[in-house]
C-alpha cells in the first residue's frame, strides 16, 4: 500500500440511492485511496461464517466460545476468499500495512492464531473480501452524491451493532436516515 492519502481512513456512508446492491446500505472504511483508486472494507455487512466457522477451515483451534462466536463481515465483492483484519495499534504481525497513524490492515494468518489463542489485537474486525474502485470511479461517485464521508472512529468501527452502523454513520455526520430520499442526483 501507498502512503495515505484523499480518503485513507474515512468512512464511506452509502446514500440511499445507491444503485449497486453491494452497497445498498452499506458503510466502507477506505483502507487506500490515491491515483490508484482505491479500496475499503464493508463494516456493516455480515457473512455467512462465524470467525469460529474461519479458524476451523483454516486449521486454527480456538476454545475461546466468545471468539469462535464472532461475526466475520463481508468486507465486499471483490476476492471473497481473501481475509482482512482491520484493527488498531501496531503491525507486529507479518503482513500488516498501515492504514494511517490508527488503523492497521493485516492480512497474514499469523494475526488469525493470536486472535485464536486471545493474543491478538483489539478492538478489532474480521472481514473475507474487499471493496474496490477504479481510478476516478470514487470521485465521480462523490460527485454524483451517491457517498457521504466522514471520519473513521472506533465506536462505529468497531462497538456499533452491525445492523446499526448505516443510521450511526449517518447520524455521525448531523443525518437522520429516516429522512433521506431514495434517490441522487446532482442540483
Amino acid at each position: 500500500m501507498n502512503a495515505p492519502s484523499g480518503l485513507t481512513g474515512q468512512l464511506l456512508f452509502a446514500m440511499p440511492g445507491m444503485m449497486d446492491p453491494n452497497f445498498e446500505h452499506g458503510v466502507a472504511f477506505i483502507c487506500q485511496h490515491g491515483e490508484d483508486g482505491a479500496i475499503g472494507l464493508l463494516i456493516n455487512r455480515p457473512s455467512d461464517f462465524c470467525l469460529g466457522d474461519l479458524l476451523k477451515q483454516m486449521h486454527i483451534d480456538s476454545e475461546d466460545e466468545a471468539i469462535n462466536a464472532r461475526p466475520v463481515l463481508s468486507g465486499g465483492p471483490i476476492q471473497p476468499e481473501r481475509g482482512f483484519v482491520l484493527h488498531h495499534g501496531h503491525n507486529r504481525w507479518t503482513s500488516s500495512h498501515s492504514v494511517n497513524d490508527e488503523w492497521v490492515l493485516t492480512t497474514s494468518r499469523d494475526v488469525l492464531e493470536a486472535i485464536a489463542a486471545g493474543e491478538g489485537p483489539n478492538p478489532m474486525l474480521v472481514a473475507l473480501g474487499y471493496a474496490g474502485w477504479e481510478p476516478g470511479q470514487l470521485e465521480r461517485e462523490l460527485r454524483e452524491n451517491t457517498w457521504l464521508t466522514m471520519a473513521a472512529n472506533q465506536s462505529l468501527l468497531f462497538e456499533t451493532p452491525l445492523d446499526q452502523r448505516w443510521t450511526a454513520a449517518a447520524a455521525s455526520v448531523g443525518v437522520d436516515a429516516s429522512r433521506l430520499m431514495h434517490y441522487a442526483g446532482n442540483a
